[in-house]
Parts: structure tokens; sequence; C-alpha cells
């Protein structure tokens, strides 16, 4: 069962609209089934025009607001939407009560055997959806506490999920970004972009912090990519940034002004304080660590381009190991979250559509639940530095076939350890009894395999020396090696067709991913 909570600032409108046949005439016989009342007395009567009279049912729940100890909430109206699987059975009448009252107890609307909570109302359209009202003013003249109503509401469909036996949805725990609102959807259809600018903007923010070891690179690199960055500063310290948005220059509103999205919009663990602690607390690790031997905008061979895939891989490897040996939830939680790094940049140098959705799909399993920083390890930490050289060392890649041809393989092997080290991290979360983020390590590591399998080019020959480098690693690079000879489709092809749209070639500059 899902929910969606709303509010609003007159309850006669939202009768009307509830009883009413909807925006598509899917309303279909609206009744109420429960509420502060028996729903006989609460059931607005029919008029001689076959009409419901409303008035008296809009009226009851405005009557509180009049006695409120405090001014009233500028939106006192609470509604909130449930809906059952379409694999469910359709629940009664009672059913659909029980869970409307279960909703105003978890979330402390109207908790039970309470005689002064809000007066509220549960409308039933349809088989598998149901509408719950609420004015938010007690009897006794107080405000109900409705902090992180939405995560209250969430706890009450999994309770009477288990409760009817329905389908079973993952938890509010803040793991999952932030999904684009149908709004956004629709404005990104009418302005010709491929994904709505949050999904990219969310891909490309990953990709900038994994690849950066300080503020000022971090910045640099968005910038770099197009993309309109805009600081905020602290009122109390001038000068001290406390945050950042970003936005695609292209997508604007209504008054030509580019759309912002801050960090938190994107996902929980890209605010900056977020991404501080990261690059802070790593710095110890970074220095006990090996030099690196490459910068940014040094010249930089394919032998050693190879070398760093290599290296990337025997980390990644060592990592998987440790996800199945090391018992510490911690040092887990932190090369859990380091994988996404490896993912992201690995996706990001390519420009493969499927990697990319892959790290997509990971970024959910990578983050703890509710916004919470994993600590920064040693074991983490080393996968981080690989992300960052691997980024390093493909600045200014050319598209010249035969560089890509000689990476396949060391990129190949790459991508099945990291295949590994996210089934690793997916027997992690199942532990935990995270089911919803062991499903999304499970379908990034069923993209990642899809795309180590993928045949190209069948007809190229494997040379001896990739058969013996393979050999030496794992079973699944050996697999990678028969199934996948070539480098990867996406952003890998030479000649590969330029965007179709201004702010798909504004936004992917300098080592972004190549459409």
């Amino acid at each position: 069962m899902i929910s969606k909570v709303t509010r609003g600032a007159d309850v006669g409108n939202l009768l009307r609209y509830l009883y009413g046949p909807g925006k598509r005439n899917e309303h279909t016989d609206p009744h109420i089934v429960a509420g502060y009342r028996h729903p006989t007395a609460l059931e607005p009567a029919v008029r001689a025009d076959g009409k419901r009279d409303l008035r008296p049912l809009a009226e009851a729940p405005r009557s509180p607001l009049e006695t409120m100890r405090r001014s009233r909430p500028a939106e006192p109206v609470w509604q909130c939407s449930l809906r059952t699987a379409p694999t469910d059975r359709a629940l009664t009448d009672e059913e659909w009560a029980d869970v409307a009252e279960e909703l105003m107890h978890q979330t402390g609307i109207a908790p039970r055997e309470d005689p002064e909570a809000c007066r509220w109302i549960a409308v039933r359209h349809a088989d598998d959806h149901t509408h719950v009202v609420a004015t938010l003013a007690r009897e006794d003249g107080r405000r109900p506490n409705i902090t992180r109503d939405y995560l209250k509401a969430r706890k009450a469909c999994q309770v009477v999920e288990q409760r009817y036996g329905l389908c079973r949805t993952a938890p509010a725990d803040r793991t999952a970004a932030p999904r684009p609102s149908r709004a956004e959807l629709e404005r990104a259809q009418r302005a010709g972009f491929e994904e709505p600018p949050r999904v990219a903007l969310r891909r490309h923010v990953a990709a900038v912090a994994a690849a950066s070891d300080s503020e000022e690179a971090f910045f640099a690199g968005l910038r770099e990519r197009g993309l309109a960055v805009r600081l905020r500063f602290s009122v109390r310290t001038p000068g001290e940034v406390t945050g950042y948005a970003v936005a695609v220059p292209e997508y604007t509103n209504s008054s030509g002004e580019p759309i912002f999205f801050s960090g938190g919009k994107l996902a929980a663990d890209l605010t900056l304080p977020k991404l501080r602690h990261r690059w802070t607390d790593g710095a110890a690790y970074r220095r006990t660590a090996r030099p690196r031997r490459w910068t940014p905008g040094s010249s930089v061979d394919n032998a050693e381009r190879a070398a760093a895939y290599r290296e990337a891989a025997r980390v990644a490897g060592t990592a998987a190991w440790q996800m199945r040996v090391l018992r510490d939830p911690g040092v887990r939680a932190d090369i859990a979250a380091a994988a996404s790094d490896v993912l992201h940049v690995t996706a990001d140098i390519t420009g493969n559509r499927e990697l990319a959705k892959a790290a997509d799909f990971y970024d959910r399993a990578a983050r703890e639940p509710f916004g919470r920083l994993p600590p920064v390890t040693r074991y983490g930490s080393a996968l981080r530095a690989v992300a960052r050289t691997l980024a390093v060392t493909n600045v200014g890649w050319g598209d010249r076939r035969e560089q890509k041809r000689d990476l396949a393989v060391d990129l190949l092997f790459l991508i099945a350890n990291l295949v590994d080290l996210i089934e690793s991290a997916a027997e992690h979360r199942l532990a935990q009894q995270r089911v919803a983020q062991a499903d999304a390590a499970r379908l990034a590591a069923r993209r990642l395999d899809a795309v180590r399998r993928r045949e190209l080019h069948p007809a190229t020959p494997v040379s001896p020396r990739v058969v013996e480098t393979l050999e030496e690693g794992r079973a699944t690079a050996r697999l990678a090696a028969e199934s996948f000879p070539v480098p990867l489709g996406d952003g890998l092809r030479s000649g590969a067709a330029p965007a179709s749209h201004p702010s798909q070639r504004s936004s992917y500059r300098r080592g972004a991913p190549r459409r």
C-alpha cells in the first residue's frame, strides 16, 4: 500500500473533488467508510436535484478551527491518498475503515481512545483507493503533532500490509532519492529533454563529488560541465558557504530563469555538509596512501590508463572480500557507500548509459537510512582513491578506437569485480533486513552483468595477453573475456552522434557522459 500526503486550505473544495467524477471519471461510488463519527451520520444527503449536499460535512471539520488557542495554521486541511497494489485483493469497507483508523493513530492526528482528537473522514472511491481528510485542530483547541507525518503514514501502510497480507513495500527510510514530480516530467518532455533534469543533475553531482577531494575541486568540476552553480551563504558568518544548488541553464521556469536543485533535493548524501564529511574525514587516509601518479591536465598514455583500471579492479575485488569477511557494520557501510563512487565514475568516464542506470539503482543500497553518515574508514577510502584516479587519468581521453580497444579488457575486469562487490553489498543489506536496499543492489548487479556479457563484436579475437591476464583473476572475468571481447557500446564507440538538444550539449562537457 502506498500513501501520498498533501495539505490545503479549503476543505469544501476538497470534498467537492472527492464526491465529484474526478479528473478522468475515476471516482466510482464515493462514500464514507470511517470517520470521527459513524459513517452513516457523516454521509452527505442527496438533494432533490440528485447532487450531494456537502455543506454540513464541510462545516463540521471547520468548527474546531474557531476555538484554537493559537493562530490557525495557514493550511489546516490534511489529506492522505491510500492505494493498494494492482495484484492485491479488493479490501472491504470494514477493512478500509481499519486502514484509515490505523493511519490516524500512527500519525497522531486522531489516536485511538482520544476523545479530543481531530475530526476526520475517509472517502472510498474504488476498490483500490481511499482518501483520508482531517482538519488540523483538536477539540481541546490544540494543534496535533504531525512532525514527519509522511514517515508515520508509511509506517501505517506497512502495518496494514502485514495485517491483511498485501504486497509489501519499502519503508520511508530516505535511502531512495527524491523522484521527479509530475510537473517536472511534463516540463522536461515539453522542453525536449531525454530525462528530467533532476535525474541528470543527480548523476552529474554524484560523479563530480566522487572525482573530487575538496570543495573547490567539486564546484569547479560542476562548472566545467556547463552547469549553473549557486552557493548559499551563512547569515551569521558572512562569507561562509553553507550549501549549494545546481541547474541546467536551458531548463527554465515561466520567467526564463534556470530551475535550481539543492544537493538535498537531489539525494540525502549530496548535501554540502555530508560531502565535506567525506572529503575531510578521508584526508587522513589519503595522506598515508600511496602518492597519486597523475594530476589533472597531465599527459596520460594508454598504458597508464590501463594500469589505473587494473588497480581499480584489484581494489574492488578486495573490497568485495572485505564486505563478506569483516563484521564491523561501520566498515561495511563505508565500503557500500564508496562502491557507489567507483560505479558513478566508471559510468561517467565511459559514457555508457547502462552503467549509468546501474549506478542510479545502486545509489539506494549505498545510503544509510534517514541520511545518517557512515564512518569514513581506510577500506572505503581505498575505493574512493581509485575512483578519483580513474576520473583524473581519463581527462582528455580522445575518441580513437585503438585506445578504447586496448582498455576494453581492463574495463571488463573492473566491471566484473564491481558486480561481485555490489552482490556482496546486497547480501549485507539483506542480512540487515533492508529488503528495498538489497533489491536495489541486486538490480544494479544484474544491469552490470548484462553490460559485461553483451556481445557487440563476437568476431573480434581475444589476444593471448588478454586470456593470460583474465586467467589470473576470477572466473567472472574469464566469462567477460569470452562474451564481451571489445569496448562498451554507448559512449565508447567512435563517431558517437551528438546530443540532439542544446541542454545536452552544454551539460555534457569535458568528461561528462556522451549521449
